[in-house]
């Protein structure tokens, strides 16, 4: 009878105790950093890479052939439109010039005499002192005199013109390059006569880049779908050039032009650009990365890049619901910006992505989801 009285207290107390340390052995929720989605328009950059020019960069060459007897400017040095640049041998166009003056000379002393004949047969007949054949060939003598003038005069125009081919003038103002003639050099011959020299002008440069054919029919398609008195904004929009140093360019530049044609060899399609130099920290042939907006996403969704999960070109992201478990779902990621990534299928704003600690969760656990703010290195990507 003893042992029936106390057994029901004991098993009282070891269930007690059990109880206890069952309780004590479950663990606490773990603290989750959690980053709540929000949509937004998110413009998307490309980087293209791309080749300065100058605004205007203009040949020299000489125009008629001889030896270079000077040169007459600093190498790299800025030039005035009109400054001189090059002197060719003059004496053999000199030569030329004076025998064309010769010619000019003869051919007036000709048109002299035909003129003072035709005015001493004209008046003998009017009064059929001479034959009329008399007159009509006075007259024609006097027209050929005159046109051999013209012609002489003309070939002396022609020889001067020559002559001034010897002196080479800077077309345009700017910036000239290293000569590739020396004093010495015989220049000029055709068909392929040597460029001497360039002259660019800076103060502005343009830049050429391409794209691909897929690139192009995506921002025309762009393009035809916006409101047709907006459709001019495409050459306004702003370029920004990044340099060979990784720096940003402190100018920012504009479209130009598309070319007419895609390069059936390469697929792709030219774009010109121009951007102000206004401190000509920019050269012709420097290589640039020209950055600009290729589209914008009207209801983006951005999460940071370390709430992705990527496995063999896979991408998925742990999510907390409102009862605070976490559950796996597959997601669409578009082009990353910066520190971020475009989700383009498979979130909706307003859902809580798991921010860090992604070893310590899985599917169907629940969590103290702790509200993370973050904000993008750089807003604008690439």
């Amino acid at each position: 009878m003893r042992c029936k009285t106390w057994v029901p207290p004991l098993l009282v107390l070891i269930l007690c105790i059990s109880c206890k340390q069952e309780e004590q052995s479950q663990p606490a929720p773990p603290d989750i950093p959690v980053y709540q989605t929000m949509e937004q328009e998110v413009p998307i950059y490309r980087e293209f890479v791309g080749q300065v020019y100058g605004f205007k960069d203009i040949a020299i060459r000489a125009r008629v052939e001889g030896f270079l007897e000077g040169i007459h400017f600093e190498e790299g040095s800025r030039v005035e439109k009109g400054a001189l640049l090059y002197t060719l041998e003059s004496q053999p166009f000199e030569a030329e010039v004076a025998a064309k003056m010769s010619m000019v000379a003869e051919a007036k002393t000709v048109l002299a005499k035909a003129v003072s004949d035709l005015n001493r047969i004209r008046p003998l007949a009017e009064q059929d002192a001479v034959s009329q054949s008399d007159l009509d060939s006075a007259v024609a003598l006097h027209e050929a005199a005159i046109a051999s003038v013209e012609a002489a005069e003309a070939n002396l125009k022609a020889a001067n013109i020559q002559l001034s081919y010897t002196k080479i003038f800077s077309p345009i103002s700017g910036i000239i390059g290293k000569t590739k003639a020396k004093v010495g050099d015989f220049v000029g011959r055709s068909p392929n006569p040597v460029i001497l020299n360039t002259v660019s002008q800076i103060d502005s440069v343009l830049v050429e880049f391409f794209i691909t054919e897929t690139q192009y029919l995506q921002i025309g398609r762009r393009y035809l779908s916006s409101a047709p008195d907006s459709r001019d904004k495409p050459s306004t929009t702003n370029l920004e050039l990044i340099l060979a140093d990784g720096s940003l360019y402190d100018h920012k530049g504009r479209y130009d032009f598309i070319d007419r044609e895609v390069d059936p060899t390469t697929g792709a399609i030219l774009i010109q650009a121009s951007f102000p130099n206004p401190d000509e920290l920019l050269r012709p042939g420097q290589f640039a990365r020209v950055k600009g907006e290729f589209e914008v996403v009207k209801h983006g969704i951005l999460i940071p890049q370390r709430s992705v999960i990527e496995l063999q070109g896979m991408h998925s992201v742990y999510l907390v619901d409102d009862n605070n478990k976490v559950e796996k779902r597959s997601v669409k990621a578009g082009p990353k910006i910066k520190d971020f990534w475009l989700i383009t299928e498979g979130l909706k704003s307003g859902e809580k992505v798991v921010y860090e600690g992604l070893q310590k969760v899985k599917e169907g656990i629940t969590v103290n989801p702790t509200l993370q703010e973050v904000t993008p290195t750089d807003e604008e990507g690439t």
